[in-house]
Order: C-alpha cells, then structure tokens, then sequence
C-alpha cells in the first residue's frame, strides 16, 4: 500500500492568496494550476489525484509542495534559473540597438530611427527592436530625452 502525504499546512492568509491565484483569469496558466494543485493538497488530496486532476507528475506535484512548504506564496509559479527558452540576440546587439536609437540618424535622411529601419540594419525582426525598445525605455525613464525614441512623442 502506498503513503498518501499528509495535507499541506497553510495559513489562513496564504489560504486567501492561493484561493484567489486559482480562479484568476489573468495570471499565468502555470500558476493558476499550481495554486489549485496545492489548495487541493491542503485538504487532504493524494499527489496521485492531484497529478491527475492537474495535468502534472506526481514528481511535480511532490516538488509544488516542497517549495510551497519552503517558501510560502512566492515560491508558486517560480521557474528555476536555466529553465525556458535561452535568449537568441546577444546582448552585445541589443546594446548596439539601444545606442544606435540614441545617438545616430538613419542614412536615408530621416529625423529618427523607425522598427523597420533598424530592424533591417541588424538583421532582426521590428517587433523585436519593439520589444528592445520598450525594455530599454523602462529602464531610462528620465534619463534621456524621448524625442528620439519615436516619432509618437
């Protein structure tokens, strides 16, 4: 016969947090399913039953409890250092879009540097000198003037 794990202790206020994490329509999925996962654990649920209402391993299961155990709410939906896609551009690239943004004009006689334009001179996507854009801006709000940024402002 196999041991079953005993229910997952948790506060009251965690209970609240997890409670609100499983039925939001707005966090990640991954979340959302780990938060279920572990209110189900709480209330006495086996790591078998829970895997299978849950899509998941039981591995993985038993690892939600023992980070939640470990480290409360905010070790749900946290993804270990290494895990997901790597970055594709270098962060050499992304520094020379930033710098190029900021202190050179385009050679076809443009007042400012369009998505298309840079996009094209290092040989990426314009959503994503968007994105490089849009990051970098986050980090100098303040610090430089945004006429250069684009046209829009």
């Amino acid at each position: 016969m196999v041991a079953t794990a005993e229910a997952l202790e948790m506060s009251p206020d965690q209970r609240a947090e997890l409670e609100s994490m499983a039925k939001s329509h707005t966090l990640a999925h991954r979340q959302v399913r780990q938060a279920q996962a572990l209110l189900l654990a709480s209330n006495g649920v086996a790591n078998e039953e829970i895997a299978r209402r849950s899509g998941a391993s039981t591995k993985t299961v038993r690892r939600w409890r023992t980070r939640f155990a470990a480290e409360g709410i905010g070790g749900v939906s946290r993804i270990r250092p290494g895990r997901g896609r790597p970055p594709e551009i270098p962060d050499e690239t992304i520094e020379a879009i930033v710098n190029d943004t900021l202190h050179t004009l385009p050679e076809d006689g443009s007042t400012h540097w369009s998505t298309r334009t840079l996009g094209d001179r290092f040989g990426v996507g314009k959503d994503t000198v968007a994105r490089i854009w849009r990051r970098s801006e986050e980090r100098r709000v303040g610090k430089e003037c945004r006429s250069r940024w684009s046209p829009y402002h």
